[in-house]
């Protein structure tokens, strides 16, 4: 069992991390906090792995790693940020994050990124010794580039239709989605479907018309 602590400032947000994390098969949560010196207390020899949230309120999560690494902490990290400055991803890889994952995510990214490093560390606990491509094939597991996406949908697709639906109070059906983003109607239910199916948005049926109800969709990533 590869035992995850979970580090994020919301509440929300980080029960909603804990609640993905214990549905993906071989992994616990160790505990859940909200700040950079909680999780430093937190740090028990028996955690593998932290879910690190980037911006904590009493300083950023990459602070912490370089603090850890000081201290000789080796624990393994998945960066949890909204930020897509490249800055900020040298720097990560530079203190040994081994995923970044940029908010907002579904539960099959997540899940994606949790899988891989699993058979990661699978990998690494049977080689007692390894030749050069038996390192070449762990590194790939770990940084393998196939999306966790269904086949036809894209991350950037995903990011618009995620922004517009967030900005939405009352929801929008997909024919307004579609309208907003420029695309079909059928286009744009798929991909409100996958953020229903994920836990990131509600389907709501909306009443007032003859015939059937429209569905449209609000944006709940608790």
């Amino acid at each position: 069992m590869i035992n995850v602590l979970v580090v994020e400032d919301d509440p929300l947000t980080a029960e909603a991390h804990r609640l993905y994390v214990e549905r993906v098969p071989g992994f616990a949560v160790a505990g859940v906090v909200h700040s950079a010196a909680e999780a430093q207390r937190a740090l028990r020899p028996e955690v593998d792995l932290l879910l690190l949230d980037q911006y904590l309120p009493d300083g950023t999560g990459l602070e912490l790693c370089r603090n850890l690494r000081a201290a000789g902490h080796l624990v393994d990290v998945i960066m949890v940020t909204s930020a897509r400055d490249l800055t900020v991803v040298r720097a990560a890889v530079s203190t040994g994050v081994a995923q970044y994952l940029l908010k907002p995510f579904t539960f099959a990214t997540l899940r994606d990124k949790l899988e891989r490093y699993g058979r990661f560390r699978r990998g690494v606990d049977r080689a007692a010794v390894a030749d050069q491509t038996d390192v070449d094939h762990l590194f790939a597991t770990l940084r393998g580039t196939d999306s966790a996406l269904p086949k036809g949908m894209s991350g950037p697709t995903l990011d618009a239709v995620v922004a517009v639906l967030r900005q939405s109070a009352d929801g929008l059906s997909a024919g307004a989605a579609g309208d907003v983003l420029g695309m079909s109607r059928v286009t744009a239910r798929r991909y409100l479907e996958y953020l229903a199916d994920n836990g990131l948005a509600l389907r709501q049926p909306r009443y007032g018309q003859v015939g059937r109800p429209e569905l449209r969709y609000q944006w709940a990533p608790a």
